[in-house]
């Protein structure tokens, strides 16, 4: 078999370099983890568009199916199950279970604000450090620093500032 100028011996489908071994393994890694992050990203996405198109039932179906498909392929099926049913979290997931239901059954709007108190009470806890990473992005850092947005969303978010001493 002649290799071109760019293909290597360790690119033979029959090739044993431990190298080309471990670069085809992470390739599959990525591949998995960018579809992973795909179905959530598109979940959250739809959900948004749905709501943009004054709560389209299909929209915001879709965006439910995509991101509950999502999510446990990133933190794995143990990990999600475990989130949900803690204790501390069961009425987040009970309203949020409830506010899917209803958007199955068509009644997108009561079924969205009952999902997003759902989602409040599951994931308001990672909000103060999705906040600073926003302010660490180069361009919209800039605007989450200015001073009233920086109140505001400390204020949303739950920040607490401490005081200097």
């Amino acid at each position: 078999m002649w290799l071109t100028d760019a293909q290597t011996d360790a690119d033979r489908p029959g090739a044993t370099d431990v190298h080309a071994i471990q670069r085809r393994r992470t390739d599959d890694k990525l591949w998995f983890w960018c579809a992973q992050v795909g179905l959530t990203s598109f979940g959250a996405f739809f959900m948004l568009l749905g709501v943009i198109m004054f709560f389209d039932g299909a929209l915001l179906a879709l965006g439910n199916i995509l991101f509950i498909a999502g999510l446990p392929l990133i933190i794995g099926p143990r990990k999600t199950f475990y989130f949900f049913a803690r204790k501390q979290k069961l009425r987040g997931t009970f309203c949020f279970v409830a506010g899917v239901i209803l958007v199955f059954v068509k009644y997108p709007f009561i079924g969205m604000l009952i999902e997003t108190f759902g989602f409040l009470n599951l994931f308001g806890d990672f909000f103060p450090v999705v906040l600073s990473f926003l302010r660490q992005v180069p361009v919209i850092g800039n605007f989450f620093s200015l001073p009233v947005v920086r109140q505001a969303t400390d204020r949303i978010a739950g920040v607490r500032r401490q005081s200097p001493v």
